[in-house]
């Protein structure tokens, strides 16, 4: 299974950006049984969730960007996306996009950056 990341890129504090990650080289659907998410990792710092979503739908956000960012899926493309809105300085780093089946598996995408300029 491979995850290809885009989007992604230089904006200004305040603006906003979209990921998306596709899955393939699996033969069935395999976004949709799996745990969706997006992780990122500042300079000199340890990566951390951003955000996940299940295959309910349900989400659940990191504190720091509850009520910016929306995580959502699209299981028929074997897709997810990261809208980022009211973008901060602080949300400079680099962005990976993750699936996790139910078997003991994780798959990562190649990371994307994100530079948000004051």
């Amino acid at each position: 299974v491979q995850l290809q990341a885009s989007g992604g890129g230089l904006v200004q504090s305040g603006g906003s950006l979209t990921f998306s990650c596709a899955a393939s080289g699996s033969i069935f659907s395999i976004a949709s049984i799996s745990t969706m998410g997006w992780y990122r990792q500042a300079p000199g710092k340890q990566r951390e969730l951003v955000a996940t979503i299940l295959t309910t739908g349900t989400t659940n956000y990191a504190d720091s960007v509850k009520d910016r960012f929306t995580i959502s899926r699209d299981n028929a493309k074997n897709t997810m996306y990261l809208q980022m809105n009211s973008l901060k300085p602080e949300d400079t780093a680099v962005y990976y996009c993750n699936i996790r089946p139910p078997w003991p598996a994780d798959y990562w995408g190649q990371g994307t950056q994100v530079t948000v300029s004051s």
